[in-house]
Parts: structure tokens; sequence; C-alpha cells
């Protein structure tokens, strides 16, 4: 059982020696990539270890509980708890998403409801950068196109781990589940009449991978500067600092407004830019992330929502998974750990039974 483990462990060890070397982290990138593969073996390996000592303390406890019967509770605990890590092997061997150790680029869309949605865009937006901030993360918005009533029409943010996380921890592993239509059920600020409207608003999210792993032509870009508007300041309408990219071969275009300089306008556009076209990338290479990625946000329309906000009764309900909670305030506060983790449940049950099915 398990037989599949050793290779790992002794990449483990190998990885171990590599990252010990100074000469390894002269090569940032390359020591960014094998710290990440050492974390998610890591896991693995402990794991492994213990239930091999289980294993062999199993065998001394029953040999030991037939001359004395004293030892057979002592056995069976061993025999559980040999089973629950097991249970734990089994779901790490699980292949996961390659693209789960990657930072995140978040779309937020107002959709349907007018000035309400881009509300509640807006309220999407802080949720998760308090999130964000809740689990040490670097989140940086940018760019904004805010509403009459201070909400978001449209607002894209870059959110970055800091240091080497555990497997499962970083933004896009956790994030991922965000994609899709977002539903809300409330009294809309603008409401005289005390009715409680039903809107919605999109979010995208998109992995962001390495500069090195989607190469782009300068010239396949057009980059076209105009006058920023709205708010920022004294540069508003007075010079071209904003900055709007087009992809020509995939049409794709990008634009950022939000930093005072042309230069952090372009930057921030090419991120995003970046971003997108490894979605489309990916897309191309396997039809499981073209499915994942058109099952996010196909239109901002109330019916394909994957998530309600009822702000009447208090409750955040997750339709994809049947979660159901009566804490909205503190979801929209950040607190989203229990919801996110439900959808994390779910998709780890669904790959092990697949793993099984397959086997």
């Amino acid at each position: 059982m398990f037989e599949a483990v050793a290779a790992l462990v002794a990449e483990h060890a190998e990885l171990e020696a590599q990252l010990a070397d100074p000469a390894v982290h002269a090569d940032q990138q390359l020591a960014r990539r094998l710290g990440r593969r050492y974390a998610e073996l890591r896991p693995i390996v402990t794991t492994y270890g213990e239930w091999q000592r289980t294993g062999a303390d199993l065998e001394a406890a029953r040999e030991l509980a037939a001359e004395d019967t004293a030892f057979r509770a002592e056995a069976d605990e061993l025999a559980s708890r040999r089973a629950e890590l097991a249970d734990r092997l089994s779901a790490l061997l699980v292949p996961r998403d390659p693209l789960d150790d990657s930072d995140v680029i978040l779309e937020i869309k107002a959709g349907e409801g007018g000035e309400e949605s881009a509300l509640f865009a807006g309220d999407l937006l802080r949720m998760y950068l308090r999130y964000a901030e809740s689990r040490g993360w670097k989140a940086d918005l940018l760019e904004g196109e805010q509403s009459d009533l201070g909400g978001y029409k449209d607002a894209t943010v870059a959110v970055k781990a800091r240091g080497h996380l555990e497997p499962g921890e970083a933004p896009y592993a956790r994030l991922k589940y965000e994609g899709g239509v977002h539903r809300v059920q409330r009294v809309p600020a603008t409401e005289s009449q005390g009715r409680i409207h039903t809107s919605a608003a999109g979010v995208l999210v998109l992995p962001e991978t390495e500069d090195v792993e989607v190469e782009i032509d300068p010239n396949d870009l057009r980059i076209d500067v105009y006058r920023s508007s709205g708010p920022g300041g004294q540069s508003v309408n007075t010079t071209d600092s904003a900055v709007r990219i087009t992809h020509l071969p995939t049409g794709t275009v990008v634009s950022c407004q939000n930093e005072k300089s042309q230069l952090q306008n372009r930057e921030s556009a090419l991120r995003i830019l970046r971003a997108r076209l490894t979605a489309l990338a990916e897309e191309a290479a396997a039809q499981e992330a073209a499915d994942a990625r058109r099952s996010q946000v196909r239109t901002v329309d109330r019916s394909e929502r994957i998530r309600t906000y009822n702000f009447p009764e208090n409750r955040i309900s997750d339709h994809r998974v049947g979660y159901k909670a009566y804490n909205l305030d503190q979801v929209l506060d950040g607190d989203l750990d229990a919801v996110v983790q439900a959808c994390i449940d779910a998709d780890s049950a669904a790959r092990i039974a697949a793993t099984g099915a397959d086997a």
C-alpha cells in the first residue's frame, strides 16, 4: 500500500539537498519553484512517515496483546489512528490543480440591478480585501471604476501571498471557488418603499503565474495612452497617464488609469493582460480547465448564481455545495474561511471519488 510514495520521499530528500545549496538561490525563480514543490511534498512525506511508524507500533501492540489482554485497547487505538492517517494520505495523493500555488487577479463586475449592483460589487471588493488581510496576503487594487453612489462598476485586484505557504493555502487555491455570479437580496439604499430587491455581480478569478510562463511579444501589443477621468487628484485630465493595451492576436483589451504615472498604469495593465492570457492558454491546453473557466461567469445573470447573500435573514448560501450560514455580516467583513472550506472539501471529495473510479 502507498508504494508510489517512496518516489516522492526520494524527491523530497533531493529537493532538500538542492535547497541547501547556496548556488540554487542565485536563481530566485528556480529557488521559488523548488521551494513550492518541497512545501507540496512535505505533508505527504510527514504523513507517510507517521503512517509507517504507527504500523510498526500496531504490530508490536498486537503481539503483546496476544500474551496480555491489557494491550488490546492500545492496539485498537493504534489501528484507528493508522486508518485515519491512511485516509489523510490518500487525500494528499489526489492530483492537485497545478495552479493552486499561484497568486490571483480578481475581477469584480456589476451586473443586473444598476446602482444597487454596483454597491454590491463594492461590498464584494471590500470582503475580498479584508479576507486577504486576514490571511496575511497582499492585495492591490489595480483598476476600479466607481459608480455615482460609491459602489464599483468594475474592479480588478491583485492578491499575492507573502513567503512560502503550505499546499492549499495560496491565494488561487482558496479564491478559485469565488468565480461565478453572486446574488444579493436586500433593501437598496435607493429604495424608498422598503422593498427587497435582487441584483447580481460577477467575479472572475485568474491565476497570476510567473512571467516566463506566458511570453508576450511586444510586437503583438498596441498601447494607447489617454487622459484619465474621475477621482485621482491634479493629474486627472491634465496628463496622458491612462493606458490601454490591446493584445492583437487574441483581441484582449486591458485599460488602467488608477495610478498617477503612465509607467505604473502600464505595469498594472500588463499584469492583468498576462493573467488573462494565461487563462486562455490553460483553456487551449486542457478541456477541464476550459470548462472551469467557462463555468465561472458566462453572463452576470441572477439565474446563474453560485451564491446568495440575503441581508434580511443575515444568511449566506452557496448553491454548489449546499452550504448555508446565518453570519452574513461577518462574511462580508472578511470571515470567508468557512464558506471557502466547504467548497474545498466538496472538490476534494469529488477528486477522491474520481481517482477511485479511475483506479
